[in-house]
């Protein structure tokens, strides 16, 4: 079994502890902005549309309501703060796709596979016209992706993809000896500031009308959908006419959906702002969002002051499915990080980390989002992002507003949102089947990329992935 390229140029201890040593444990995206307060919930309320959930595909669909109806009354109620979970904590790459990269679409929805991408850049393209509408202040920066090999067997991968960048163009574009090939998309994907958009996206909401309240987390749904569905919090309830359940990671408040998505723990790095010259030794003037090749990957950008995101490669699951804070402080996973960002970049050795934090995927069996209704069409949900859910998040509002409409659309007809995914098996089964998984892309990522029998018998099941 060979080493990856990690393994094989390991900085020394001591430049890894320096760079952590005054390292705060915090999210800096919502470090960096003011987060406005909204009042929570009590008494009853009365509502056309209710949504639960604070994070983008709540906030999408409040928006999305709104400029659908201007008179319908909106109300959108988040257990704790607006943006505080995935939304505010993420790497702030927004892509195109909705199936979580071309070879995952490809192998489960090949006929719909070319129309799936257009409407991701359609859906992508309209991100980009909202923040130019409302003013939002959001960092958006449509730079787009470049995928890299740095291991050789990557290479070949990329050979034939449109924007193929053999070694020396890609150390044009970012300079790191770990760089052996790639693949820009330009116009597929755009960073931007996690947390800002959040805020935007709220305060868009409210401005059209719709009335958000924090701290107001959702207990119970009544109703069977013969009327209207009551959301029963702590302290009030809302009732309305149509529900739009918005809750990513955390426990769906719809039994049928509790089995169907796992919490995956996900760790990030953030530096100091570079200086002229460490900018300059790396290049990256093109400022793209960058993300290497590997089962398990990093991900890494640019901020709009010059700091560099980097995160990704472990990927940890909890036995039981739980969302606990206490499973962000993790810094085995923070040490690797750093260790893998100063073998990409020892030129920047001295560099000090600023921010360090984690954050819990919505991670489904298909790796993209899926859609559903429930209580006789009156309560309809999306879920299972994993991971990719800052662009897909919009598309994922209009498809529950067209199915609360009762709407037949090019958007819910496709194959894609018609399918659910294999559900994860209940616990023991979960743990071991999740860590099997974990085990066998490491043994692929230090065996040339071949997947053993076990990840082919999931590939053969609509379990497998590959981006």
């Amino acid at each position: 079994m060979g080493t990856t390229v990690f393994e094989r140029r390991r900085p020394a201890q001591s430049v890894i502890d320096q760079s952590l040593s005054d390292t705060a444990f915090g999210v800096f995206w919502l470090d960096d902005v003011a987060r406005p307060k909204h009042p929570s919930l009590t008494g009853s309320v009365r509502a056309d549309l209710a949504i639960v959930g604070g994070g983008y595909a709540g906030l999408w669909t409040a928006v999305r309501a709104k400029e659908r109806d201007p008179e319908r009354r909106v109300v959108l109620l988040e257990a704790s703060r607006i943006a505080w979970a995935a939304s505010g904590r993420n790497g702030g790459f927004c892509e195109a796709s909705l199936t979580h990269g071309h070879e995952n679409g490809l192998t489960r929805w090949p006929e719909e596979i070319d129309r799936l991408e257009e409407l991701g850049l359609e859906n992508l393209d309209g991100i980009e016209q909202t923040i130019e509408r409302y003013g939002m202040q959001a960092d958006f920066e449509r730079t787009g992706q470049l995928a890299v090999a740095v291991e050789p067997h990557q290479v070949e991968w990329y050979r034939d993809e449109e924007g193929f960048l053999d070694r020396e163009a890609v150390q044009a574009e970012v300079h790191s000896d770990t760089f052996l090939a790639g693949a820009w998309e330009k116009d597929a994907c755009a960073l931007v500031h996690p947390a800002k958009l959040g805020m935007e996206l709220a305060r868009v909401a409210v401005e059209l009308g719709v009335e958000i309240y924090e701290h107001s987390l959702v207990r119970r749904v009544e109703g069977d959908g013969s009327s209207a569905i009551t959301l029963v919090t702590e302290h009030g309830k809302v009732t309305a006419d149509a529900v739009a359940l918005a809750t990513n990671v955390f426990p769906s408040l719809l039994k049928r959906n509790r089995l169907m998505t796992v919490p995956v723990y996900d760790y990030v790095l953030m530096t100091e702002p570079l200086s002229d010259e460490q900018l300059a030794s790396i290049g990256w003037s093109n400022r793209q969002g960058l993300a290497d090749s590997a089962n398990q990957f990093h991900y890494y950008r640019l901020t709009a002051d010059n700091r560099i995101l980097f995160g990704g490669y472990d990927a940890v699951y909890h036995y039981g499915g739980k969302v606990r804070p206490e499973y962000e402080d993790r810094m085995e996973s923070h040490r690797k990080l750093a260790s893998h960002f100063f073998t990409t970049f020892p030129q920047l050795e001295g560099l000090h980390f600023t921010h360090r934090w984690a954050g819990a995927i919505d991670s489904s069996s298909r790796f993209c989002a899926f859609f559903g209704t429930a209580r006789k069409g009156r309560v309809a949900y999306a879920t299972g992002f994993t991971g990719l859910g800052v662009g897909a998040a919009r598309f994922a509002a209009d498809v529950m507003l067209d199915k609360l409409a009762g709407e037949r659309t090019e958007r819910t007809e496709l194959q894609m949102v018609r399918e659910k995914p294999i559900p994860f098996p209940p616990e023991p089964a979960a743990s071991i089947g999740v860590n099997l998984v974990r085990a066998a892309m490491n043994q692929a990522d230090h065996n040339e990329g071949k997947r053993n029998l076990f990840l082919k018998t999931l590939d053969a099941v609509g379990m497998g992935f590959d981006s």
